[in-house]
């Protein structure tokens, strides 16, 4: 089965001729600003593992970007979907109710780690809507206009989230943005002014989110702080936590609310359901969370939890869509958690994040172009540098192990301001032989090329 296979490339050159010509009509049909840099078709996808149409065997570490923690194909999942696809595809749920979102619903009330004790849920398609309907619902409860985001965050591309997003580069001649957004640095420990302890450098990242009140806005303006617990496309770089618990008292005695966005960290990634529930075990859990991709096996589907107070101070007609909430996304969602449950995926999370840290903490010493590596459970990143000293980025290093991987059948991502880190995000049905192959790809891949 494809699910068991191993990375194999059978084309003297990648693309192969059936995906080079369907690459071509690509680039005829679809904009060149959604870019693809991989030498690959997908035939079909089971488990880590693609088939591409000239029959070469991809390792998947990207995942869809974090859609994929289930895999792909799942049977379980493919069988439900299957199953409410006989049934009906779709009914809006301002129109008739359906009982698969009710269920759904209960099921992340459960599960989502936020303050309260009564929770409600609803569902939007993509994680860009999750986050903006998020800032929608701490505007309503606290009749605030103003929020505070971060350095290195990455929210969305719809024009509120290209606003909040850190890198302009995905908002290249979009402006003017939504006003009322400002920004503080987000804690980036590695790259730490210098000379300072970590204690020191979150005591100084703490500082500076405060002058935001004296600089930009009056936090009595302030509706929300919005963070990822692990940013994505900043260089997986995670909160740490002490800084967390200092942000959440900040919110209590400010009447802030804490949005914690889960669209890339959550469903187990992180070695829990939610990054944000190491937040709830340490006493900081955010107001509301926003959540997307791996929450549907890759049927489009987010969703925003948050107390019931706060939910209920929506005016009638703010919050909803046509799509939101979709019946066979929350057919696929509702057997995803179940089978995320019952089989430990949180736990699977940590088995491979402590494999991938061992493997190449291990290479640090003698390959010193590797310059950091973190993450939580799963959620890897590989920073990569110039010099250690210097911590000069090394992005030109990245380009080239990205498409070194891809020519040898692995599939990687690189993410970070610089673009010179590898993140992983591969599927955590992955193989042990699968995880053992793919880093060894990744480690040749750093040995020849630096």
């Amino acid at each position: 089965m494809l699910r068991e296979e191993l990375p194999k490339i059978i084309t003297d050159t990648l693309p192969g001729p059936k995906a080079s010509e369907i690459i071509e009509r690509r680039k005829k049909a679809t904009p060149s600003a959604i870019r693809c840099v991989y030498p690959c078709v997908i035939k079909r996808g089971e488990g880590a593992m693609i088939e591409d149409v000239d029959g070469n065997y991809f390792l998947d570490w990207v995942g869809g970007v974090g859609v994929l923690n289930m895999g792909y194909s799942k049977p379980e999942v493919v069988e439900a979907v299957t199953e409410q696809a006989q049934r009906f595809f779709h009914s809006m749920f301002n129109i008739t109710t359906h009982e698969g979102y009710v269920a759904l619903a209960e099921k992340m009330n459960e599960i989502a780690p936020v303050k309260g004790e009564v929770k409600k849920t609803f569902f939007t398609n993509s994680g860009a809507e999750a986050d903006e309907n998020a800032v929608k619902i701490a505007k309503a409860f606290t009749k605030r206009p103003n929020i505070i985001v971060f350095t290195g965050a990455f929210h969305g591309r719809t024009a509120l989230t290209m606003a909040m997003t850190s890198k302009k580069s995905y908002a290249v001649g979009m402006g003017p943005f939504p006003d009322g957004v400002y920004r503080a640095p987000y804690p980036y420990l590695y790259r730490k002014p210098e000379g300072m302890t970590e204690e020191e450098a979150i005591n100084f990242y703490l500082k500076k989110l405060n002058d935001v009140f004296e600089e930009a806005s009056p936090a009595e303006y302030v509706a929300a702080i919005v963070l990822e617990p692990l940013q994505g496309e900043g260089g997986f770089i995670p909160a740490p936590i002490e800084w967390v618990k200092a942000v959440r008292k900040i919110c209590d005695e400010k009447g802030i609310m804490l949005v914690v966005d889960e669209v890339q960290s959550g469903f187990c990634r992180t070695g829990k359901m939610f990054a944000s529930c190491y937040w709830a075990e340490a006493g900081c859990a955010p107001d509301i969370l926003a959540t997307a991709k791996s929450i549907a096996a890759g049927v489009p589907l987010s969703a925003i939890v948050a107390r019931e107070e706060i939910m209920e101070s929506v005016p009638g007609g703010v919050i909803g869509g046509t799509f939101g909430g979709n019946a066979l996304a929350c057919a696929s969602a509702l057997k995803v958690i179940d089978i995320m449950e019952k089989e430990d995926f949180a736990g699977k999370a940590m088995t491979i994040g402590n494999k991938l840290r061992d493997r190449f903490n291990g290479l640090k010493e003698e390959l010193p172009v590797i310059g950091d590596i973190r993450g939580l459970g799963a959620m890897i990143g590989i920073e990569f540098v110039k010099d250690p000293v210097t911590k000069e980025p090394n992005t030109e290093l990245v380009t080239k192990l990205v498409q070194y991987c891809a020519n040898h059948g692995l599939l990687i991502e690189n993410a970070g301001t610089y673009l010179n880190v590898v993140r992983f995000l591969a599927p955590l049905v992955i193989t042990d032989e699968q995880l053992e192959a793919g880093m060894k790809i990744l480690e040749d891949g750093i040995r020849e090329l630096s």
